[in-house]
């Protein structure tokens, strides 16, 4: 078990840039259907006619760029064209993608489906499961997701291996804890939450097994519901969670083991980490949405508050420069904070009720 834990959040080494990277990040217009681009502190151009963008999420592998919307539409797109260049409408609400070697992959809701497409967006399978699906992954050659409705998680293979285009059997499938709703995959084991069990469970994808893992806090207090798994945050040594109707952020070690609540603003709902892992943004709900904290990850501390004109959805850091992008809803514009002094160094306008901030590092290969 214990190695089991400590294998479960080893961080991803991450990957090495060229001195000739340049950043572009796409913002989602929550309200308007489109996304915006920022480069070089601006907001420069919008791509338009992207669908329901209430809950929209991008993704980029390579040069590939595909973004799904919130009433099932899956695009493809040029990032550094911004031109789209495909689109499919997969259900009435989509909900997750991944996007494989020879395939992209969709989660969807009001249809229990789940949908393989081909990298172009032509379909190639529909895998239905009778359930609302979530938390889709991909190991290897085998598909994984989460059968809400069913208490299920299910496990598929690619019996082409990636040889061809792919086709998907069912391998094998586990009962796991009440109302599965989000997961994460680290090497080759996927953890999966729970709506209504307390705890987490863990699949181990090579030997094919299934264990639930209680989760505790201060006291041995029992954590009642863990939030999604893109809100937490996992450094090198240590996991940040935002702890769900407390105003604190739970710290364990990569065992597991509960080291410490820290008291924040308000209630948490995202911790984000910054890349050099010395420092976590976190995001708040309720009256306090126009506030972020930054802790400080060896001293476990909160060192610097800052209040925006609106609401904040959504935070990103930069992979190149110190600096973090503030997605500030309430007041349309992206304010960017310099990491160094910690001091707001710029507010990008032309931004309407942005939401999501996804960044695309364009590498001129020499």
């Amino acid at each position: 078990m214990k190695l089991l834990l400590s294998f479960i959040f080893i961080i991803s080494t991450l990957s090495t840039t060229t001195l000739n990277a340049k950043e572009k990040y796409f913002v989602v217009e929550r309200e308007s259907e489109s996304v915006a681009i920022i480069e070089d502190g601006l907001a420069k151009r919008h791509m338009k006619n992207m669908h329901n963008m209430n809950h929209g999420v991008i993704k980029f592998d390579g040069d590939d760029g595909y973004l799904i919307s919130r009433d099932g539409y899956v695009i493809k797109f040029d990032p550094k064209t911004e031109k789209k260049l495909a689109e499919y409408k997969t259900s009435k609400s989509a909900i997750g993608f991944v996007i494989g070697k020879n395939y992209v992959a969709v989660a969807n809701y009001d249809d229990k489906s789940v949908d393989i497409l081909s990298r172009d967006l032509k379909p190639l399978q529909k895998i239905k499961t009778g359930s609302k699906n979530v938390g889709i992954k991909i190991y290897n050659d085998k598909l994984i997701f989460a059968q809400m409705d069913n208490d299920k998680v299910s496990i598929y293979k690619d019996v082409n291996n990636g040889k061809a285009s792919p086709k998907f059997k069912l391998e094998k499938e586990f009962s796991v804890g009440k109302m599965p709703f989000d997961a994460m995959i680290q090497g080759n084991t996927y953890i999966v939450g729970f709506f209504l069990t307390k705890g987490f469970g863990v699949i181990d994808l090579d030997k094919m097994s299934y264990k639930l893992i209680s989760v505790t806090g201060d006291g041995d207090k029992p954590v009642l519901k863990i939030p999604h798994f893109g809100f937490w945050s996992l450094s090198h040594d240590k996991t940040f969670i935002p702890a769900v109707g407390n105003n604190q952020v739970m710290v364990y070690d990569k065992k597991f083991n509960f080291l410490k609540n820290i008291e924040v603003q308000g209630l948490p709902v995202f911790t984000s980490l910054s890349p050099d892992q010395k420092y976590i943004a976190v995001t708040f709900s309720g009256k306090d949405f126009p506030y972020i904290q930054i802790i400080d990850t060896k001293k476990l501390k909160v060192i610097k508050t800052f209040h925006f004109k609106g609401k904040v959805l959504h935070v990103r850091w930069s992979k190149e420069y110190p600096s973090l992008y503030v997605s500030v809803n309430g007041a349309n514009e992206v304010d960017v904070i310099d990491t160094k002094d910690w001091t707001l160094e710029r507010e990008i306008y032309q931004v309407e009720r942005p939401s999501g901030i996804f960044l695309y590092q364009i590498i001129n290969k020499k």
